[in-house]
């Protein structure tokens, strides 16, 4: 079954047709700045399987991980949606809350826990990693 979202106003929206390499909560501070505040959940698949029907923009800089990050969202609602690494381009990050059921996609993983917040609400019954950890794929 076809996984689908969209951003908040509808204009960009999206089909997966395969199932997630990796699903990880993410404290980094980029991505508390994404998610105001909180860890960004996010979806890690193959670019090739994700079919995105309407207009992005580009946000470009340098993770902590040394990665070349794009960060794309709607320019019309501003809805963080897509993310990828220039050295991964492959890859294709979705932000698991602009998913239409973000129930069928639950993370597997909180990475970045040394930059959460001392408030963060952090499951203790997933792993835990204090940084990046290893590429996916």
């Amino acid at each position: 079954m076809p996984i689908k979202g969209q951003c908040l106003c509808g204009a960009v929206r999206y089909t997966i047709s395969s199932t997630p390499l990796a699903t990880r909560v993410c404290w980094c501070r980029l991505c508390q700045y994404l998610g105001a505040g909180n860890g960004t959940v996010n979806g890690m698949f193959k670019r090739d399987s994700v079919v995105i029907e309407g207009e992005t923009r580009d946000y470009a800089s340098v993770a902590d991980s040394g990665s070349h990050m794009h960060r794309q969202f709607c320019p019309i609602c501003g809805t963080p949606m897509f993310g990828y690494a220039d050295e991964r381009a492959q890859l294709l990050v979705v932000r698991v809350g602009t998913m239409d059921d973000p129930s069928a996609v639950p993370p597997a993983t909180t990475i970045w826990t040394s930059q959460a917040p001392t408030w963060a609400c952090i499951n203790g019954d997933l792993p835990q990693v204090e940084r990046q950890p290893p590429p996916v794929g």
